[in-house]
C-alpha cells in the first residue's frame, strides 16, 4: 500500500519539476533576448548596441519576437506557480517521514522565486526601462 502511493505521487513532482525547469529556462530567455541590447544602449550608447548586435547577430529576430517570448514565459510561470503553491496533500511525504518532499518542496519554490526575479529583470528591461528614461529626462 505505501508503495502504491508513493507511486501516485511521484508523477507529480515530476511534472512540478518540469515545470519549474521550464520556467527557469523561458525567463532565462527573456533575460538574453531584452536586457542586454537595452542596458548597453542606457549605458554605453547606440555604437555599443551595434557592437553588440554584430557580434551576436541571433539578438535581432529574438528581439523582434519578444511578446512571443514573454508569453510563454509568462504562461510557463504561471504553470509553475500553480504546480509549486496549490494545496496539495502529501501521502507519501508523511509515510516516508516527509524530509525529502520539505527540501523538494523548498528547492522547487526556490527555482519559482529565481525564475520570476529574471522574468522581472527582462520584463523591465524590455518594457520599462524607456518610460524610466523618459521619465527622468535622460
Amino acid at each position: 500500500m505505501e508503495h502504491a502511493e508513493q507511486q501516485a505521487d511521484a508523477p507529480d513532482t515530476w511534472r512540478q519539476s518540469a515545470a519549474n525547469f521550464l520556467a527557469l529556462f523561458t525567463s532565462t530567455g527573456t533575460l538574453l533576448c531584452c536586457a542586454p541590447p537595452a542596458a548597453l544602449s542606457a549605458v554605453a550608447g547606440g555604437s555599443a548596441v551595434v557592437s553588440l548586435v554584430s557580434a551576436v547577430p541571433w539578438l535581432v529576430p529574438l528581439s523582434k519576437a519578444k511578446e512571443w517570448i514573454f508569453l510563454g514565459a509568462g504562461l510557463m510561470l504561471a504553470l509553475s506557480a500553480f504546480l509549486t503553491f496549490r494545496p496539495k496533500g502529501n501521502v507519501a511525504c508523511t509515510i516516508a517521514g516527509g524530509e525529502g518532499c520539505r527540501v523538494a518542496s523548498r528547492f522547487q519554490k526556490g527555482m519559482f522565486w529565481i525564475s520570476a526575479g529574471i522574468y522581472g529583470i527582462g520584463a523591465f528591461f524590455a518594457y520599462g526601462l524607456l518610460p524610466v528614461m523618459k521619465l527622468v529626462g535622460a
